[in-house]
């Protein structure tokens, strides 16, 4: 028992002295100062300075393929937390230069405003800059168009033709219309569509259109939902973006068998092409990184997901044509609307003045 306890000592002694060299030549190795904390987001110990963390509005799958492609490639890793476009860019206002984001994805564009106007975005590089056409990011350049979504009226094809569909999204507020369509007014998507709106027609006329639209369509929840609307014929028709209708099909068709897409066209605010944004925050501690990141995404490669991957959104940088199940961005006849102008917080107002929010 006394032998065994002596080597029991010994052991002891042998480990803690093995530990004490340890602490003396990782002292060494940094000049005998205290260790820093690493230079991740906003100096948290322990982050990675090969790891960027991203905020993302945009769907979970298409970010997925752009951070594996661009972590195969660079070996920078990407941490992503999820959220809807106004749901992030509050909690990013919130955070302020505390924020852990060092870049900010959305779905659509006022979100992106919403950071641009609280002065939390650092300008996108040259090369963002060189992939990115200027009607698919703001005039300002605090941020770039990673793919975009077409307006569209998606209507019942046993009901309605081409003589019989609205002419102009304006018309809908015509009491002929009254109880026909559908629209999703709380989503980020569809007050994305009214902000062009209040952009292209002005105050009075976009708050009069949202009055009766109160009166003659019915909420539903969810731009799949209002398509499913369409396609049971509870309603003839529903204000969506165009790729619910080619997601659907790509896999049993079943909630799109009776539908079809109506393009508006004419520059009108029914022909409203959404961009999606991606932005990097001035706060970030990973500014090359981040910069690297949104790079990818607007580059060939991470376009290139766009066009053949099952998102059918548009690639709106490097030149990147669009799926060819789609129409082609130049047919949509878009009004041209500078993003850094769609207000968003204007638009709550007017909506819940209408007694849609």
């Amino acid at each position: 028992m006394k032998s065994w306890f002596t080597k029991q000592q010994l052991s002891k002694s042998v480990l803690t002295a093995l530990a004490g060299v340890s602490v003396v030549a990782l002292a060494a190795c940094s000049g005998g100062s205290t260790p820093a904390a690493s230079d991740g987001a906003n100096g948290s110990a322990g982050a990675s300075t090969d790891t960027i963390t991203v905020y993302n509005a945009q769907h979970e799958s298409l970010t997925q393929a752009w951070v594996d492609a661009f972590t195969k490639e660079t070996g920078i890793k990407v941490t992503l937390r999820q959220g809807s476009d106004l749901e992030l860019s509050n909690q990013i206002i919130a955070e302020g230069d505390k924020s852990p984001a060092d870049v900010f994805l959305t779905e659509n564009s006022p979100a992106m405003t919403q950071l641009e106007n609280a002065n939390l975005f650092a300008d996108i590089s040259a090369k963002v800059q060189e992939q990115v056409p200027a009607e698919y990011r703001p005039s300002t350049n605090k941020w770039a168009g990673i793919a975009a979504r077409s307006t569209v009226f998606a209507y019942d094809k046993n009901k309605l033709n081409e003589a019989t569909l609205p002419k102009s999204i304006m018309d809908l507020a015509n009491p002929e219309w009254k109880g026909r369509w559908a629209a999703s007014p709380s989503g980020a998507d569809f007050q994305a569509i009214v902000s062009a709106m209040l952009e292209l027609k002005g105050e009075d006329d976009t708050l009069a259109w949202l009055k009766a639209m109160k009166e003659n369509s019915t909420a539903i929840k969810g731009n799949s939902a209002a398509m499913k609307a369409v396609n049971a014929g509870t309603v003839d028709g529903a204000v969506i973006y165009h790729y619910y209708l080619f997601g659907d099909q790509n896999k049993t068709g079943e909630n799109s068998k009776n539908v079809a897409l109506h393009y508006f066209k004419n520059e009108d605010p029914g022909a409203f092409v959404s961009i999606s944004g991606g932005g990097v925050l001035a706060s970030s501690a990973h500014q090359d990184n981040a910069q690297k990141f949104l790079e990818f995404v607007t580059g060939k490669a991470g376009q290139t997901v766009l066009q053949t991957g099952t998102s059918f959104e548009y690639p709106v940088g490097s030149d990147v044509a669009a799926n060819s199940k789609l129409t082609p961005l130049a047919d949509l006849q878009a009004p041209k609307i500078d993003p850094a102008k769609l207000n968003s917080a204007k638009v709550t107002d007017l909506m819940t003045q209408a007694g849609l929010l």
